[in-house]
Formats: structure tokens, sequence, C-alpha cells
């Protein structure tokens, strides 16, 4: 099954589709009607002039005088007013802001329509660069007029780093930030205004865990720093460290997401945003005070020639209906929506991350916000906290149509259909390069809308490539739905991405007291035919399709996951997650592999009653390796799957089905900005081997630069920074074991391991180096697995096991599974992989499929742990594959 998103075209070829194909490749019914309303249409150009007609031979410059000739001519349209937008970057003082005034009349739209190199932007050129007198290969340019303050910035397309590196001292939390082991911060000038990230994901070897749960990676600058003490901004420090917890249950926040402080309080996974981190071409920084931008250049860029782009907008689009007077009958065609930032994380409100871009905000966030029913003052409903903007927003919105747009380089979500949107679609885009969400539907901040017209109803979601992204908050999700009803998310491709794929619902969390889901107006919504792979590559505990909360009020208008094609999770977590308070979703007909923990999971009480049931849920007729039996367990119905051993079982079909629909392939070949190297690998951390010998994990890089990732490269560093060993291996080996060995190390000394990634241009930067590891050859083999079962069905069985309790003097690396049939006939299968590795400290179960098997016969199969030092005991369990 082909799911690259770099098919075999030639050079020339990508080039045009960048320079204007997604227009012209789109299929017929993305295509603007042609009609009696032609005459009144309005043309706009980069050299037009504001003070023309606006017609064809002499265009206006500016679309906010194209939106007053739309209003001039606008009343009872007799056909579409098409406002056409010639090639070229349409540079914004301030968001096209649009309300009723600009809607379309008699069923007729207003049509915003580009060439497909038309670039709507928030952005200002930097120029005038030289080299910095002393420090080589540092350049500088004054920023731009009206530039105080950005969080990206953009060269020939390609994003830069924000100068970032390890924190270089030891920190200590204290009430207000931390106590620093010496005073190095505070001998930084620009100290205020860095940035501590935190990044989440399993615990796994000696990689730090840092944020507020596994899917998080929130972010804190500092306000101040004097001799060893540093003072973090407020309230985002509060609202990262003192969340309210139950008095009687111990460590259990009363949001009920995630931990009440940051997991390690003394630990930051690394710092940003200060001129003393610029070392790595790539790396640029924003001197504030002396309005200066600092650039390191990557191999090959010419400053003199590049085209720099630092966003200075936070909207682009700024649609805002209301209830009484919606915007309505408007479409946004063959344009890109680029070059937009989002200041928020870097005010005092900072990143207090909860879950998929939401966050904690307010000076009392941390204790009342989204707390309704559980404290004194909450804000009501539960669970509804600060949603991460779009840098375009839709409110209040009818018959909103965004068809063969592309959503580039943006620093917030991408596309925000907020609440009141309605019989509106989003067809035939891009969602690529963006910091955050890429499109999001609804919100959670009305579970139960007074008003019909605050409702989010017939949104449809469909045939788009969404891939490469989050680029800076790195617990974003391609598409977040929140209480809607009767929307469609359809046929879209997503692929490399850093946590889930797509994630429905909200307000299930309090399930895990004992008490039901938050009441709210979903229903009818379906996820059905799209193709999703290589996620969760950077963060744990999500899933291809995440859904939470309460889905509908029965299985016939519950949700509905069907024809999806989800395969090749990295991360900890499933294919489909039924997480908390999930209630009448039917997962169908779908095919599911390559999950590190579970294909469906999990299962839930119902605590609507006090009938000890479990959440109404349905798995039934799915192509996948988990297994399980069919079963009826109080709601919870399982019948019908189909165990695969390899993609090749899988009907099909639904295969060939699943993700963009032919008419819309065409736009896997679609590249923006010039090709580049990587971006770097993550959480690398490391374990003993043999003598000599030390073992590497990492995240992979979800993030190619426009060219598939070839290799990875691992380089170990002694205490006198001297390099003791490198080697390179191919990405795919690596794909299959998550680990690269390093030999010829001196037991007893301590090594550092950094990670580049590799492609066609070259190396990405280092990764940041692992915390400090001395090979030792080890004796202490690993113990036996637990809970060894095989589910057979009439050629292939599903093996599941849970990790061993001890591992002895090395980390769980593998397993090896031996299949022996009655005539002592054995099978031995070596199970490596992401998922051997972080099941082991988190405690989760696994399973393995073995294919080939005779029906109507039993098996003997044991299962023994792999570590650096060998192979344990091995535990044993017996099956009988049915007779066909």
């Amino acid at each position: 099954m082909a799911v690259s998103r770099h098919p075999l075209v030639p050079a020339l070829a990508a080039l045009a589709l960048a320079a204007g194909a997604l227009v012209a490749a789109a299929p017929a019914d993305a295509a603007p009607r042609a009609d009696a309303g032609a005459a009144s249409d309005v043309y706009v150009a980069p050299n037009g002039d504001d003070h023309a007609s606006g017609d064809a031979r002499h265009p206006v410059r500016t679309l906010q005088q194209a939106q007053q000739l739309v209003r001039a001519r606008d009343g009872h349209l007799s056909g579409d007013l098409t406002v056409h937008l010639a090639s070229g970057t349409y540079r914004l003082s301030a968001p096209l802001t649009l309300d009723a005034r600009d809607s379309g009349s008699g069923g007729h739209q207003v049509v915003w329509q580009g060439s497909g190199a038309s670039v709507i932007s928030g952005g200002r050129q930097v120029t005038g660069w030289h080299e910095v007198p002393g420090h080589p290969g540092l350049w500088s340019a004054p920023a731009p007029r009206g530039l105080t303050d950005t969080r990206q910035l953009y060269v020939d397309g390609v994003r830069a780093d924000r100068a970032a590196g390890e924190v270089p001292v030891t920190l200590t939390r204290t009430d207000t930030g931390y106590t620093a082991s010496s005073d190095t911060l505070a001998r930084w000038p620009d100290i205020a205004g860095a940035e501590f990230v935190y990044t989440s994901g399993e615990a796994l070897w000696n990689i730090q865990r840092d944020g507020l749960g596994q899917w998080t990676q929130p972010r804190c600058d500092i306000a101040s720093a004097s001799a060893t003490t540093i003072t973090m901004v407020q309230p985002c420090w509060n609202n990262s460290n003192k969340r309210v917890e139950f008095p009687d249950i111990p460590g259990r926040t009363v949001s009920m997401v995630g931990p009440g402080s940051l997991t390690n309080g003394a630990h930051a996974t690394y710092i940003e945003n200060a001129r003393e981190l610029l070392d790595t071409p790539g790396e640029w920084y924003l001197d504030r005070g002396a309005h200066t931008v600092y650039y390191m250049p990557r191999k090959g860029e010419n400053l003199h020639r590049a085209d720099v782009e630092a966003p200075l907008l936070d909207k682009l689009v700024d649609g805002r209906g209301t209830t009484t007077a919606p915007m309505h009958d408007i479409a946004f065609r063959g344009l890109q929506f680029s070059y937009a930032t989002w200041l928020t994380p870097s005010s005092p409100e900072g990143f207090s991350e909860i879950q998929a871009g939401y966050t904690i905000s307010g000076p009392t966030g941390y204790a009342t916000e989204g707390l309704c029913g559980f404290v004194q003052g909450g804000a009501c409903p539960f669970g509804a906290w600060t949603k991460e903007p779009g840098n375009v927003r839709v409110s209040h919105g009818r018959n909103i149509d965004f068809s063969s747009d592309a959503f580039v380089h943006l620093g917030a979500a991408g596309l925000e259909l907020a609440d009141g949107t309605q019989d509106s679609q989003v067809r035939g885009s891009v969602f690529t390069d963006i910091s955050g969400n890429g499109v999001e539907i609804g919100g959670v901040g009305n579970a139960l809308p007074a008003d019909g017209g605050d409702v989010t109803r017939n949104v449809e979601v469909r045939d788009n490539h969404l891939y490469a992204l989050p680029r800076e908050f790195t617990g974003g999700v391609p598409i977040v739905n929140g209480y809607t009803q009767h929307d469609l998310i359809s046929h879209n491709q997503i692929d490399h991405v850093g946590y889930s794929g797509i994630s429905m619902g909200w307000g299930g969390w309090p399930d895990k007291i004992g008490s039901p889901a938050t009441p709210n107006d979903s229903h009818d919504n379906t996820v059905s035919d799209n193709l999703i792979t290589d996620y969760m590559q950077g963060l744990d505990d999500g899933g291809g399709i995440y859904t939470q909360g309460m889905t509908g009020t029965s299985m016939a208008d519950g949700e509905k996951v069907t024809g999806n094609v989800i395969h090749t999770q990295f991360g900890l977590g499933k294919s489909v997650y039924t997480d908390n308070g999930c209630t009448y979703e039917t997962v169908s007909g779908n095919v599911l592999y390559g999950a590190s923990y579970a294909n469906v999971a999990s299962r839930h009480t119902d605590y609507r009653d006090a009938l000890g049931n479990n959440d109404p849920t349905l798995v039934s007729g799915n192509w996948w390796e988990q297994g399980d039996a069919d079963s009826s367990n109080k709601g919870l119905v399982t019948q019908g799957n189909h165990i695969i051993a390899s993609p090749a079982d899988a009907p099909a079909d639904i295969v060939a089905n699943a993700g963009l629909e032919p008419a819309y392939r065409w736009l896997l070949g679609k590249q923006f900005g010039a090709v580049s190297v990587p971006a770097a690998p993550t959480r690398v951390g490391t374990s003993t081997g043999a003598d000599g010998t030390l073992l590497i994990t990492f995240n992979p890089v979800w993030t190619d630069g426009g060219s598939p990732v070839t290799g990875y490269r691992a380089t170990a560093v002694d205490a006198a920074g001297h390099i003791a060993a490198t080697t390179t291996v191919p990405a795919a080996e690596f794909g299959t074991s998550a680990l690269i060995t390093l030999t010829g190390l001196t037991d007893g000394t301590p090594y550092r391991v950094t990670v580049t990634a590799l492609n066609s241009l070259g190396s990405s930067a280092p990764s940041l180096p692992s915390a400090p590891l001395a090979p030792a050859a080890g004796s202490v083999l690993p113990s036996a697995p637990t809970g060894v079962k095989l589910h057979a069905q009439a050629t292939a069985a599903t093996v599941s096991w849970t990790p061993p309790t001890a591992t002895g003097d090395s980390h769980v690396t593998g397993y090896r599974i031996v299949l022996t049939d009655p005539a002592g006939t054995a099978r031995t299968v070596q199970v490596t992989g992401r998922d051997a590795l972080v099941t082991q400290p988190s405690a989760k179960g696994m399973f393995r499929v073995v294919g080939g098997l005779r029906s109507g016969t039993s098996y003997t199969v044991t299962v023994a742990a792999v570590t650096g030092t060998g192979t344990g005991p091995a535990a044993t369990a017996t099956g009988t594959t049915p007779a066909e």
C-alpha cells in the first residue's frame, strides 16, 4: 500500500505544482461557477491600485479594498460574485475581517478565488542582512517596521529553529520558579523572555518526562533572573504547578487530566529564545530591545537573495458571524494562507497545556477554569479550557467553503471553524508546517447550547492532506472536533505527525472518580475512510483516532468510525482510542495494524447509573492484530473481527478506498518552500548492552524537509567532549527496531549521545544529548513475561503477554516468540520495535500475530524477553486453531 507523500515526479513537475497547480489540477466540483454575476466580479493584484475600479483591467491592490467593492455591489445576486486574486503575495496590515455584510445572497456565493499561487500573508520580509563581526556564521538584520515580537522565522519557505539548547544550570523548584546551581542565566542580558519547554511522553530508559501528562508539552517564560533566583511568569507558572487536587484523593487533580504540577518539577527539557543559545545553523533569535533579527544560515542559504519572512499578524482571516447575523455563502478557493504567528505563549499566560492545544489560562485558571461542579466558583461547563486559536477563523458561518487551499507556515492552529459553523466544508486542501492543530471544528465552551445558532453541525472535512505537523506545540492534532452534530471527517490522509491523528469529543474525565461524562449535544458524527500513518512520533497516550466523552444518545446516533486504515504508530497508544466517558461509539470495518499498545481500547465503566455496565461501544468487523475474542461485556460488544498477519491480509477494497480519493491524490506531490534538511530527532535515551556497547533509542523525525529521511546517525561523546563512536543506520532499520547500537566504547566511562537525521540534502541539527551513561557488561537476565495467551483463528493467531516485572542488568529491547506444532516443528519470531521498549516501564500488555498456521491444530507458544544482557526465561501457553 503506497502511503508516501513523496511520489516519484520530476523536479520540474514538482516546481510547477508549487507555482500554481493547486487550482489547475483541482477537480471540477472545486472550481468557481461561471454565471451572470461575473459582471460584478472584483479583481485584485499585488501591483494593483486601491483607487482603481477593480475590474479585470484595473485591479485593486488590497483585500480590504476588494471587500469594500464587494459590499458596494452586493444585493440580490444573479450569480456568484467572485473576487479574483492574481498570483503573488498579499501582505496584510490587518486581518481580513468578515461578517454578515460580506455574505452571498439568493443562493449565490461570494467567492475569494486564488490562482493556487495567491498567498495571503501576515508576514514581513526581513532584509538588510550582514555578517556579525567577530561571530563567524552569524548574520543579523534590522527587524521590519512594526515587528515587536514573533515566534517564527522562515527562510525561502523553510521554518528556522528558534534558538534553543540545554538548560546550563541545575534547577530546584520554588513557589515562584527555581533556584539555580549558579548565576549563569542571570548573566544573560536577555533572559526575560527566554522560555522553558517541558516535553512529556512515557518514561523510558534514562529519558526525562517533564510535562503535564504524557500527551503534553507545556511552555513558560522566565520573568527575571537575579543571582541564582529564577522567577517564572505568572499566571503560567501557577497554572502549571498549582492545579487544584482533591483533598481526599492524593495526586488526583480536580481537572482529572494529568498531574497537578510539572512532572519533574526541578527539570526543564530545554531552554529556548535567547541569543546565548545561537550555536547551530538554522537557528534564529529576535533581540526585541535592539530591534534586530539574528540568524545562522544553513548550508547553501544566501541571505542576500533569500526570502526571509517574519510573521507579524496572528489572524489572516477573521470571520465574525453572530447567532442572529451569521456570515454565509462565502468560499475561499485556491488560496495559500501563510506567515501568521501567535504570541500568547510568549506572554505571561504561556502555554499551560491540558490536551490537544487546549490550555489553562487566567490568573486563577488552575483553581477554577473548566472545573464546574467540582470546586466552588468553578467555571462551566466542566472541561471548558482555553482553545488554541486559528490563524484563519470563522465563527457562526453558514455555507462556508474552503477548497483547494493551503494552510502553511502558520504559528497557531491552521483553520478554526468555531461555534455556530454549519453546512460548511473543507476539501482538497493541504495543512502542513503549522505550529499547533491543523483544523479545529466547533469547541467545548458550550456543552449544551441553548440556541440552535450556536451549534456546530454539518461540517465536512474531506480529501485533505495533513502532514508534518505540529511544528511547535507537539501535543497538537491535525483534526480536532469538539461538541458537534452530523459532521463528516472522511477520505483525508494524515501522516508524519507528532501526536494523535484525529481527536473527537471532550468532557469524559469525570469517570476517573466514578462520575458520568459531561452531557453535551454531540451526535451523528462520522470518521470514515481516512488513511492515518506515521503518527504519535513525538508524544504518547493518544491514537490514530482518539475519542473522549459522550458521542450521542444511542448507538444509532453515536459516533461512527468506519473504513479507516490506521498503521505505523510510534508512541505508546492505540489505533482507535475510546478514552474516558466515550459512549455510543461504533468502530467497524477498519484496517488497524502497527499499534504499540492496542488496536481498539479502552473499556470504561458507565457511571450514568449504578448498574455496573460499561460505556456502550461496538467493535465489529475490523481487520486487526489485537485478536480479542467475540464477547458481550455489559455494553461493550466485540464481534466478527479478523486477525491479519500482514497488511496484505486486509481487504484490498478497504485499503484502496482509504485516504484521498483519486481526484485529489495530486495533492501528495505538493511542495511548499525549498527542500531542506530534516528537523532534529528528540528524546534520546541510552541503555547498556554487552561489553563496550550502548543501545540508543529516540523519537524519530516527523518533519523531513521535503525529502524523505534516509537514515539516522548516533554519536557518543565522552566527558571531555571527544567523539568516542559514531554509526549510521537506515531509517527503515530504525523504524523496525527503534534502536541503534554503538560499540567500541569503554566500560565504566560515561557517554552522552546525540542523534541526527539524514536526507538527500544532508544532516539535521543534532538532537539534545542523552543523559550520561557508562557501558557495563551485565550477567543478570530478565524475568519471564506473564499472562501469555494464544488467541487463534484458522490460519493466524495473536500472541499476547505482559512484560516481565524485572529486567536484570539492562532494559527490554525485544521478545523471542517460539510457536511449536504437535510434530515438534518450531517457528521463531523476533519481536522488536518501539512498543517492545516503552511497554516495559508502563507495564502495558503486548501482542504479535503469527500467520501461516494450519487450521484445527494445537500449538504451544513460549515468550521470552530480550535485553542487552541476553534472553531470559520463557513463559508458555497453548491454543488450537479452529477448523475451517
